[in-house]
């Protein structure tokens, strides 16, 4: 029999300690080994209770959280899942975690007692980031530093008018879209993206790769058209959807059933891009947890997309490019700092 997975909360709130603890609790596999008020109390029950996963809050008294991990990830890697608000200092405080080693965030529940989807998920990415090595990310996750600038941009990129890239990442999504985006030349065909990621995060995200990228990076508004040099990234609560007027793509935004626990998802985008670009689209697949994702490649490559799928080696988690490649849904697996030069190579060789 497989052992729990030993759970550490750290919250200053009383009632989301309660609270997240009943819940865990429920779930088989999972045991929630102890929790803390704040880091200083954290550092003391890591030692002592030595668990595989910590939930985080980064906005606490005595010390915040951004300070307590980067001491917790130089002392004691460990998987983290921020936990936080959905104000916009706390969205970018998340980024900075999310960029210093934690592997997910989570927004907390606007009232404590109505936990609801969120407790699933909770549960789902305790699951997920248990199992990675995050020592051993640290040690080789800085890239060189020309590794992060724009790939060679063929001048027939500048034809591409009706070509598009989709991309879906869950689970280390945030750090593997960087790598992707900062390189990818300002002359690209229009990207669209989907991160899993809550409301008001994305916001924050868009405008931090924005800051990095040669390209434009802007979360989607509903309507938006999409043009060369720009990636639109999904916003958190919402499905994005590729629509076509004439030669004009453009994106819909809205609401709708959660598809794989997720708004947005990835097989929401691949599927209307499979239906509306099919072969001038090309689709990659990133880092993350659960399947979401591979149905829609699937779809994407039997419309006459290329489609790639990060490989297993340089991901956080393995599971949804792993389930497209079950699938025969891909035509090339390539390590993350291979991507984006593939994919510009491809879309330069298939203007038309």
């Amino acid at each position: 029999m497989n052992p729990k997975i030993k759970v550490l909360i750290v919250d200053d709130s009383a009632v989301v300690r309660k609270i997240f603890t009943q819940q865990l609790e429920k779930a088989p596999g999972i045991e929630v080994v102890g929790t803390a008020p704040d880091p200083y109390i954290a550092r003391e029950k890591i030692v002592r209770l030595q668990p595989d996963v910590i939930t985080l809050d980064i906005e606490m008294p005595r010390m915040d959280g951004i300070t307590f991990l980067k001491h917790l990830m130089k002392s004691f890697p460990l998987p983290v899942i921020i936990v936080s608000s959905l104000t916009r200092k706390s969205s970018k405080l998340a980024l900075e975690a999310l960029s210093l080693g934690a592997l997910e965030v989570l927004s907390k529940p606007s009232v404590a007692y109505s936990v609801g989807d969120m407790g699933d998920q909770l549960i789902e990415k305790i699951k997920a980031v248990a199992v990675v090595d995050v020592k051993s990310r640290l040690k080789q996750k800085a890239p060189a530093p020309e590794s992060s600038r724009a790939v060679f941009a063929p001048r027939a990129l500048a034809e591409t008018t009706n070509k598009l890239i989709a991309i879906g990442a869950s689970t280390g999504g945030t750090e593997a879209l960087k790598h992707v985006l900062t390189k990818i030349p300002r002359n690209s065909p229009g990207i669209l993206v989907v991160q899993h990621m809550p409301p008001n995060f994305t916001a924050a995200f868009a405008e931090r790769l924005n800051g990095l990228c040669e390209i434009t990076v802007s979360e989607a508004k509903n309507g938006e058209t999409i043009t060369n040099g720009k990636a639109l990234i999904a916003p958190g609560n919402f499905h994005m959807l590729l629509r076509r007027s004439g030669a004009t793509y453009y994106v819909q935004v809205k609401t709708g059933p959660r598809v794989h626990h997720q708004r947005p998802a990835v097989d929401v985008l691949f599927k209307t891009v499979a239906m509306h670009a099919g072969a001038n689209a090309l689709g990659i697949l990133l880092t993350g947890m659960g399947a979401d994702g591979a149905q829609g490649m699937l779809a994407m490559r039997q419309a006459g997309a290329y489609t790639i799928a990060q490989d297993e080696e340089s991901c956080v988690v393995f599971g949804m490019p792993k389930e497209a490649i079950r699938l025969q849904a891909v035509d090339n697996v390539l390590p993350l700092n291979k991507i984006a030069q593939a994919a510009m190579s491809r879309i330069a060789k298939n203007v038309g």
